[in-house]
């Protein structure tokens, strides 16, 4: 499983129902772009969001050099 597979599992293990798309931006396997859609994210201003982004990569976050993170809810 390549980090970007391991990283949209890990979102979606947290965030049940999300819509999770996650793009090597550089092709080194370090660099990650992560857009998530979730309901969980209503009512929860963008700060929150992509700390709970953050929050469901765990120790993934060591493994990663660079994350840019678009969230919205749905």
């Amino acid at each position: 499983m390549t980090l970007a597979e391991r990283i949209q599992a890990s979102v979606l293990g947290a965030l049940p129902g999300a819509e999770v798309t996650v793009q090597d931006m550089t092709g080194g396997g370090d660099h990650f772009q992560v857009i998530v859609l979730s309901p969980a994210f209503k009512g929860k201003t963008l700060i929150e969001q992509h700390q709970m982004v953050h929050a469901s990569l765990g120790p993934l976050k060591d493994e990663i050099h660079a994350l840019a993170i678009k969230t919205r809810a749905v």
